[in-house]
């Protein structure tokens, strides 16, 4: 007699497959909920308002700003034109000297490091050894990668 295991498999398979399309049906989604807000009034009647000017055809375009990029999206009254440009570079000050940072002491701790917030953003890079805080041959190696 030949082995049924294949013929149950495919029925199995069949049999489930068949039953997660009958479980994955669009259903509409419940009613929201009713708002215990009471409704705001209906504004007043005026009398319509003229239509707002528009851009002549012939305007020209906007030029594309340096390094950027521009594009146009057409819109019912003229083209709107998206322009993108990366934003400048942050420039940062000479790094202040360790005496300063440290305030006297033998180490800048995370709080002092705050006053100079590059250091402060590579606080973790710049402490080699891992000890929580900044030695002065460890800030030199540090400026030196600046």
């Amino acid at each position: 007699m030949k082995s049924r295991k294949p013929l149950l498999s495919t029925l199995i398979a069949g049999t489930l497959m068949f039953a997660g399309t009958l479980i994955a049906q669009d259903t509409s989604p419940p009613p929201p909920p009713q708002s215990t807000m009471p409704e705001a009034p209906p504004a007043p009647a005026t009398a319509p308002m003229p239509p707002a000017a528009t851009m002549p055809a012939s305007a020209p375009t906007p030029p594309t700003p340096p390094d950027g990029q521009a594009a146009a999206y057409p819109s019912p009254k003229g083209d709107v034109v998206v322009q993108s440009s990366p934003a400048p570079a942050p420039t940062i000050g000479p790094a202040p000297t360790f005496e300063q940072l440290s305030g006297g002491s033998k180490s800048i701790s995370p709080e002092q490091a705050s006053a100079y917030p590059p250091l402060a953003n590579d606080f973790i890079n710049a402490d080699r050894n891992r000890n929580g805080s900044i030695s002065k041959s460890e800030y030199i190696n540090w400026t030196k990668q600046l």
